[in-house]
């Protein structure tokens, strides 16, 4: 069975546009072991994907394969949704490698590009189809460069929302350390005042941003605790500015005043969120505002530090940990984000295997990252689930991912709005 499968993926893999235009009247009928759909949680044993054009036409067990249609048998393996990463930065690269100072300062801006497309290849490739970039830490606006060279198929890479430059309190964010007075680059925007911040949300949108992202706290100097930066009426400004024009608006927030100011002002996400209490998350709950533990950020920069990964673990991980635990009693919606930049781009997955060993059941991780991600970006009409009429976004990975997520490591199989951008190989 495994040699028919490679040949018939290699088969596809190797057909040209012209064959690809060809087969698509027909379709290409996948075959796994069984679908997890991102609807309801359960495997489906026995369930098949019909794919016509860009999109699924059908779902279940048993489907007939329309006349020349391909049929792609994916043996052992579970198909589910393209997988979404909540929180990214595909302009960053591992901390270990370059400190993020030296490459928002010394790595120049083509340099940063020409990774950032190797990076979004790499994301692709390990299943995530979509992605939101919440910032590009000093390049600028490349990031919408990026997400149109993606879209006009010059360069591999997921589904992008980006969110531009990101927006900070004036003198609260870095690289900082330089003689005072001195004009250093920033690694986003800097505001004062609403007046500012509207502006900067305005010019943000006007040059591609399709998420607003905010600094609602920081450290005002290196070594500092995080503290508020941005005033509640700042925050208010930049949410009534960018729904106004239809626009998301995420928030960086690791304080509790923080949050409360970001829940207060209306946000969509909340990012982080370490230093959350049980009154702050049950208010986000009320709310449906979702957050985005970015538990292997904590994980990553703690063993950077020396932390071998034996417990008892670092406070860092630990408060994101405990904030995870609390904002699960409180119900707050979870959005599956690990602030990828800080580690290796196509690691994604580090952050779904977090949130399982932290508390979470596989099966709501998988949920987080397909339909659970695609509600708060508000693509849940076009993506996050198995279901006829939406893309088709689809990955298959080895064996039951709803009993060991680790399972979401081993990708088998990755196709992109019905093309195949991804196989196994034969051995």
């Amino acid at each position: 069975m495994a040699k028919h499968r490679f040949a018939a993926l290699a088969a596809l893999a190797l057909a040209g546009p012209a064959s690809a235009q060809q087969a698509e009247p027909t379709g290409i009928l996948l075959k796994p072991a069984a679908v997890f759909d991102g609807v309801d949680g359960q495997m489906h044993p026995g369930w098949q994907v019909l794919v016509r054009g860009e999109r699924i036409v059908a779902v279940g067990p048993a489907l007939a394969a329309p006349a020349g249609a391909k049929v792609v048998t994916l043996d052992g393996d579970t198909l589910m949704p393209g997988m979404i990463e909540g929180h990214a930065h595909l302009f960053l690269h591992p901390y270990n490698e370059t400190s993020w100072d030296d490459q928002v300062l010394h790595e120049s801006l083509a340099l940063r590009t020409a990774r950032a497309v190797a990076q979004a290849r790499a994301t692709l490739h390990a299943g995530f189809t979509s992605l939101r970039d919440l910032g590009t830490e000093g390049a600028g606006y490349a990031d919408v460069g990026l997400k149109a060279a993606i879209d006009q198929g010059v360069v591999e890479g997921p589904r992008l929302q980006v969110a531009t430059r990101a927006i900070v309190a004036l003198g609260a964010y870095g690289p900082k350390g330089f003689e005072p007075g001195v004009d250093v680059p920033q690694g986003a925007e800097q505001v004062s005042g609403p007046e500012q911040m509207v502006a900067a949300v305005r010019r943000q949108i006007a040059a591609g941003a399709d998420w607003i992202k905010l600094y609602a706290d920081y450290r005002w100097r290196p070594g500092e605790e995080s503290r508020p930066t941005l005033s509640l009426e700042e925050i208010k400004a930049a949410v009534a500015a960018a729904h106004d024009a239809g626009r998301p608006v995420a928030v960086h927030a690791a304080t509790a005043e923080g949050m409360r100011r970001a829940i207060e002002a209306g946000v969509d996400t909340i990012e982080h969120g370490y230093g959350g209490t049980p009154a702050i998350f049950a208010a986000m709950a009320a709310k449906k505002i979702a957050l985005c533990p970015t538990l292997a950020a904590a994980d990553a920069t703690s063993r950077y530090r020396g932390w071998d990964g034996i417990e008892p673990a670092p406070a860092a991980v630990v408060a994101s940990r405990e904030s995870l635990r609390l904002a699960l009693r409180a119900g707050v919606p979870i959005c599956m984000g690990g602030d990828v930049g800080v580690f290796a781009h196509g690691d994604n997955a580090r952050e779904m295997v977090l949130l399982a060993a932290a508390g979470m059941r596989p099966a709501e991780v998988l949920m987080a990252a397909t339909a659970g991600n695609a509600r708060w970006s508000g693509a849940s009409a076009r993506l996050g689930a198995v279901k006829p009429g939406l893309l088709a976004d689809l990955v298959a990975v080895a064996g039951d991912p709803t009993r060991d997520v680790q399972a979401v490591r081993a990708v088998r199989f990755v196709m992109k709005g019905g093309t195949i951008v991804a196989l196994e190989q034969p051995k």
